[in-house]
């Protein structure tokens, strides 16, 4: 998997989105390594003053304080290493979704029905519950529509949703390749609600046919992550439905080209 890593290295260049507590787990990490060359201290001094502006002074002040390496972070921070050498760290620095908080979204609906629901979940959603992203989101796609007992619970609902800052939408399943049913992935019970996470090539595909930059984002992440023989099989397979609409084709082979700098197999 592309996300949990202790090497900042492959964290910034790499992610379109950092969680800054990894960020700073990272740093701490390459100080205790060693290895500190020029770019590395220059990676670490940004990672500061990055961590500085979205955190803030006081919460950075007290994480110092508790790293056992607080000397040296503060020496490389004061070292005079010109300018800035990466200008686009605070911009990926983001507080990501972790899969336990959207399971508690869930347990807390599941407690809550009357009786049992079913429902596939897509998008980024469903690649966060399966590991393969970290991000921030504040949506998570339903296949279809939202389940009859789920919307029975009318404004109690919006309060869940409030509380965990998660709002349940929906997107049609035409827009996710053939078959895409008979290969989900049924997740652990949630009280009365049963979960099934859309196949991670499933959401690949969709994502690969869409222009907004947060799928390409997305699809940048997972990319590597995946097979790219099976990914192709896949394609060829299952998405005949989605690349016969012209636009969605278009869309499809900018991304495919952008990813792999190759034509969109046909």
């Amino acid at each position: 998997m592309a996300v949990g890593t202790t090497d900042p290295w492959s964290l910034v260049p790499d992610q379109p989105y950092v969680d800054p507590s990894e960020l700073a787990d990272a740093i701490v990490a390459q100080v205790q390594r060693g290895d500190l060359d020029f770019r590395t201290r220059l990676l670490i001094r940004d990672s500061l003053n990055a961590l500085r502006d979205y955190w803030g002074q006081r919460r950075l002040t007290a994480w110092l304080a508790a790293t056992p390496v607080q000397p040296e972070l503060e020496s490389i921070w004061r070292e005079d290493l010109g300018r800035v050498g990466f200008p686009f760290l605070r911009d990926q620095c983001m507080e990501p979704t972790r899969p336990e908080h959207i399971r508690q979204l869930l347990r807390d609906l599941g407690s809550r029905l009357q009786r049992p629901a079913r429902l596939a979940l897509g998008g980024s959603g469903a690649l966060i519950l399966q590991g393969y992203l970290l991000r921030r989101t504040q949506a998570l796609d339903v296949v279809d529509e939202l389940p009859s007992e789920i919307r029975a619970l009318g404004p109690r609902l919006k309060e869940l949703e409030q509380r965990y800052r998660l709002q349940l939408g929906y997107f049609q399943s035409h827009y996710l390749p053939s078959g895409w049913e008979q290969r989900v992935h049924a997740l652990e019970p949630f009280g009365l609600l049963n979960v099934y996470a859309v196949d991670v090539y499933d959401v690949f595909l969709s994502k690969l046919c869409r222009s907004r930059e947060k799928d390409q984002d997305d699809l940048r992440v997972v990319a590597p992550q995946l097979d790219k023989e099976t990914l192709v099989r896949r394609l060829k397979e299952t998405a005949t439905g989605l690349l016969s609409q012209p636009d969605l084709r278009q869309k499809a082979e900018r991304n495919w080209y952008s990813l792999y700098g190759e034509a969109l197999p046909s």
